[in-house]
């Protein structure tokens, strides 16, 4: 629970400006799993629920599991017109959903932040025999110039910086511990993001490590920010590299 409030204050700039995930994604999501409006999905660790609605279009049933008021507040405004949509205030470790109630539960932009032994105990728990946990990221792409000096600003101007999605380190071994034996099946989707000066800002101060308004370091932030986007705007787009990361498997 010591990430529950990272995001306290950010739910309005953190839904406006997050990206959604490819239909690319979504349409692998579905098929891989043979999904239809009579299975269960568990969104966990949902936020303002991006990756949720994107499956509540496709008529799935999904139960939202997120602990930070904000954040839930924000996606049941959003979508509690959803038939199809539950919201539930609770935590990645410990749900409350009854055992092997859920075919898919799915984690986007929010593994980083769980116990991920405790989580996937509970995933353990919750799942149907043999139904698999998908977890997927937003990436930028991390060889990128444009994104090495973003990556540079917010060493400067953001003490609680460690790295682009909580300085999480993809790497085959920690997937290898969390699905089961070791196996898990991993796809990349093209997903470059166009932001314009405002949304390449908001894009930024939507992380949890960014400052806030009345952070000193915050107008230094926005004015590095700012001369970043003119750097490598053309006709006032930027065009941020970016991936869509998945990984699916049993746990």
């Amino acid at each position: 629970m010591k990430f529950t409030n990272k995001f306290t204050g950010k739910a309005t700039i953190y839904s406006k400006y997050r990206s959604s995930y490819p239909m690319a994604y979504i349409n692998y999501l579905i098929n891989r799993n043979g999904l239809t409006n009579n299975h269960t999905l568990a969104d966990i660790g949902s936020g303002t629920g991006i990756l949720t609605k994107q499956l509540l279009d496709q008529k799935l049933k999904v139960i939202a599991i997120e602990p930070n008021s904000d954040m839930r507040i924000s996606a049941e405004k959003e979508l509690n017109h959803y038939e199809q949509f539950t919201s539930l205030n609770a935590a990645a470790e410990n749900t409350g959903l009854p055992n092997n109630s859920v075919d898919l539960i799915t984690v986007a932009q929010a593994f980083h932040w769980f116990d991920k032994d405790k989580f996937k105990m509970e995933c353990q728990r919750i799942l149907k025999q043999d139904a698999n946990v998908a977890l997927v990221w937003n990436s930028r792409v991390s060889s990128s110039d444009l994104i090495l000096e973003n990556a540079e600003i917010c060493k400067k101007h953001c003490p609680a910086f460690v790295g682009f999605s909580g300085g999480i380190e993809e790497t085959p071994e920690m997937f290898k511990q969390f699905f089961r034996n070791g196996t898990y099946e991993f796809k990349e989707f093209e997903n470059h993001l166009e932001y314009d000066l405002n949304s390449f800002i908001g894009r930024n101060i939507s992380a949890s490590y960014a400052p806030k308004e009345t952070d000193d370091s915050y107008s230094h932030f926005i004015q590095s920010l700012s001369e970043l986007y003119y750097k490598y705007s053309k006709n006032n787009v930027l065009i941020m590299p970016n991936l869509t990361r998945s990984y699916i498997g049993q746990v």
